[in-house]
């Protein structure tokens, strides 16, 4: 760590990008980036944060910072540069959201614990979302509104988790599991008839919309079993990685040409190979 004054520092990033989006000399790629053409780099710095978290590397986790910060300062600049926003008035207002949904830190407002402070937070979520309509009409669909809003800001598969739980906390659910697991067939078997309608000429769009439905109800299967779909993908994503690269690094890194039973048997070989590696020595774990 050091021990520059923070500040300094976001000055300096300030200036650089700056310095990038001046018209006289600045970065041709970065001066015609808008707030638009920035969302999937937006989207991949915040899903590289969340992965360096997951494998608990301070290095990596340092880096991808700077680059979601860089995201930051970037959108800010472009605001500014018509006048609607700029980097000052992004910390003034999350400086102030802070202090205002933190009334037992900042004010005399008791909280027992994180869950009466994450209550709390939400019914000042919700005072601030009223005071903000005005004298606008009371929306027909307020329990929608709100899950809308919970998934908007989320990768869609952590946005079907928020959107289930609260559609079941309101009623909206199954009698059991075993219901669920009814649902989940019936979907499949959906998307199988769409699938093979595509196929023959059909709409690709109604096969899509199935794959989703297939999905959403697996969503609901892990939060009936206390799983987390986001976590559960992202670990098979990084297995599958870890499983390929043994088999690539088995042919030489030349798969071409190369028949599916001969892939699978090195594919199978790398699979033994991770679970002997992982369970150590004496078949205990890794750390045994």
């Amino acid at each position: 760590m050091t021990r520059r004054d923070p500040a300094e520092a976001l000055d300096e990033l300030k200036a650089v990008v700056d310095r990038l989006r001046d018209p006289e000399g600045g970065c041709p790629w970065d001066l015609e980036q808008t707030h638009a053409s920035l969302v999937p780099y937006l989207l991949e710095e915040a899903h590289e944060v969340a992965d360096a978290i997951r494998h608990g590397d301070d290095d990596h986790l340092a880096e991808e910072l700077g680059d979601l910060l860089l995201q930051v300062v970037l959108h800010a600049r472009i605001a500014a540069e018509t006048g609607r926003f700029d980097l000052v008035t992004v910390a003034e207002g999350i400086t102030a959201k802070l202090v205002r949904r933190h009334p037992h830190v900042f004010g005399d407002t008791p909280a027992g614990d994180s869950e009466a402070v994450r209550r709390r937070w939400e019914a000042i979520k919700a005072e601030e979302k009223a005071a903000g309509k005005g004298a606008q009409a009371a929306s027909a669909s307020p329990l929608t509104d709100r899950l809308r809003s919970k998934g908007r800001g989320q990768p869609a598969l952590a946005a079907a988790m928020a959107i289930s739980r609260g559609a079941a906390a309101a009623g909206f659910e199954w009698d059991d599991l075993d219901g669920v697991w009814r649902k989940v067939h019936e979907e499949l078997d959906e998307l199988k008839e769409a699938l093979a309608a595509a196929a023959a000429g059909g709409d690709r769009r109604a096969a899509e919309e199935e794959l989703g439905d297939v999905l959403f109800t697996l969503v609901n299967v892990a939060r009936w079993s206390g799983l987390d779909p986001e976590e559960a993908l992202a670990g098979t994503n990084h297995r599958f990685l870890e499983r390929f690269a043994r088999v690539e690094e088995a042919l030489a890194g030349d798969l071409g040409g190369r028949g599916i039973r001969e892939l699978e048997r090195h594919w199978q070989a790398a699979k033994a190979a991770l679970r002997a590696e992982a369970a150590g020595p004496d078949g205990s774990g890794a750390d045994g």
